[in-house]
């Protein structure tokens, strides 16, 4: 089979591979598409570093195949497995999504939502998945802030805070914000012309870089800060200081700041195709990239041009 493949960081080419076999619990895909998100980028680069120390890879990656975000066919089972049978379409993640096949843990793969084509798919379960679990507190009629709007975790997030009976505002540059409206957000501001106002009962800050005191101020006194990642082009750390410093000061606050640590799991991927099949949610692709060309994806991801998502085409 045809895959990208990663031998060092920094660097990473098309080649054939072996087709792999699912082991227990794991069910081998065809790939019909695969997601990009600022984390495979990351992953491809080893930036910044502290991702190494956290068990990426010290000198190179754990896992040559990059590509997490998939969307496929189920050609193989494997022993123990009985969630799917060959021929489900299916949504999830895995490790080599970038490839003709991949093999993937049925805990982390739900039943393709009805209606939703292998390319729309494939871009939701991790940023949908993010999106989703910094939301969980948020209740009907509450105010919600989503910096980034115009991103993948954002433009998910505006959608899920409305299905949740949300009044939200959405932050995010003058190219994105019609993309941002058509989402359903309430109001829109455009950080290249003014700055937001007002006080929010939950803040979702999709990898930005606002000063934490900023945060809180455009908190409520009970309010909820969720930093989602942080993009400060910083090598060391990335910006991940910012939220280790909430987690720090979180004790001694009235609000609740918030690292998120979003996981990967089945009954996540399954609640968003609820929302997906309901027509509370529909993923924002603005592109998609064939195969071969799957290092271009990954440089329009960091560039943050894209508008919403980014779909790897196979």
């Amino acid at each position: 089979m045809k895959a990208l493949v990663q031998r060092r960081y920094g660097s990473a080419a098309f080649g054939d591979l072996d087709v792999p076999v699912p082991g227990s619990g794991e069910v081998l895909l065809e790939v019909r598409a695969a997601g990009v998100d600022m984390g495979t980028w990351h992953v491809l680069t080893g930036k910044p570093y502290l991702m190494r120390i956290l068990g990426f890879g010290f000198r190179g990656p754990k896992t040559p195949r990059p590509g997490r975000d998939v969307a496929g066919v189920v050609t193989r089972i494997g022993p123990g497995v009985t969630e799917f049978a060959v021929g489900d379409e299916v949504f999830g993640t895995c490790e080599g999504a970038f490839a003709e096949y991949a093999v993937a843990p049925v805990s982390r793969l739900a039943r393709k939502p009805a209606g939703l084509s292998f390319t729309e798919a494939a871009a939701v379960p991790i940023s949908g998945g993010t999106a989703l679990q910094g939301l969980r507190e948020v209740q009907a009629g509450q105010r919600v802030l989503v910096l980034g709007a115009g991103g993948g975790v954002g433009s998910f997030g505006v959608q899920i805070a409305k299905a949740k009976g949300a009044h939200v505002t959405g932050v995010c540059s003058t190219r994105k914000v019609e993309l941002v409206r058509s989402l359903g957000a309430d109001e829109v501001f455009d950080y290249t012309k003014a700055d937001f106002t007002g006080t929010y009962d939950l803040i979702l800050d999709c990898g930005g870089n606002r000063p934490l005191s900023r945060l809180r101020k455009a908190s409520t006194p009970r309010g909820t800060v969720v930093l989602v990642g942080a993009e400060t082009d910083g090598s060391l750390t990335g910006g991940l200081e910012r939220a280790l410093r909430a987690v720090a000061l979180n004790p001694f606050v009235s609000q609740k700041l918030v690292m998120l640590m979003s996981t990967e799991r089945a009954d996540i991927f399954d609640e968003l195709r609820v929302l997906i099949e309901a027509g509370s949610v529909k993923p924002a692709v603005e592109r998609t990239f064939p195969l071969p060309e799957a290092l271009e994806a990954i440089e329009h991801v960091y560039s943050r041009r894209s508008l919403g998502k980014v779909v790897v085409t196979i």
